[in-house]
């Protein structure tokens, strides 16, 4: 069977946005914590910024070795916010989106026999749920814990 190539790079691309838009809400979510003071806040989604920007890379890359072009026009629809609870949940389901796609495309390769691309997805994947994910979470359940004012006491 012979890859096709083309029908991995729309897939990959399809990830690309996801990255894309990643990048773009944490940039903005972390810029507002910077803002408000809450420095903690700002230098772990700034470093979110960092690891989806990895991500990105590695799609172009990939698409690029594939003789595709990368959609860098393409976006998720944004959830920026304005109060520090939303702004985590609304990380969280931009997470929990993408960690939904990055399955579909892990299992596309698989079933399409590109098993170096989904190698590639499912080293995004751990980053995705077992980094970006957990630690939202985790964000979360202390704002439920503590309460929203000493959650961001602690913040800053």
């Amino acid at each position: 069977m012979a890859l096709d190539a083309a029908a991995v790079v729309n897939q990959l691309n399809r990830l690309l946005a996801f990255e894309l838009t990643s990048i773009d809400q944490y940039t903005a979510h972390s810029r507002r914590y910077e803002d408000m003071g809450l420095n903690k806040l700002y230098e772990r989604i700034n470093h979110e910024v960092d690891d989806e920007q990895a991500h990105a890379d590695l799609l172009i890359r990939r698409i690029l070795f594939l003789g595709g072009r990368p959609n860098m026009n393409q976006r998720e629809a944004h959830t920026i916010a304005d109060d520090v609870p939303t702004m985590l949940a609304n990380d969280l389901a931009l997470e929990h989106n993408n960690a939904k796609t990055l399955r579909e495309v892990i299992a596309f390769c698989e079933q399409s026999g590109d098993f170096v691309t989904r190698d590639m997805l499912v080293g995004i994947l751990k980053d995705t749920e077992e980094d970006h994910a957990y630690w939202l979470r985790q964000q979360l359940a202390l704002i439920d814990r503590l309460g929203l004012p000493l959650y961001l006491q602690a913040q800053m």
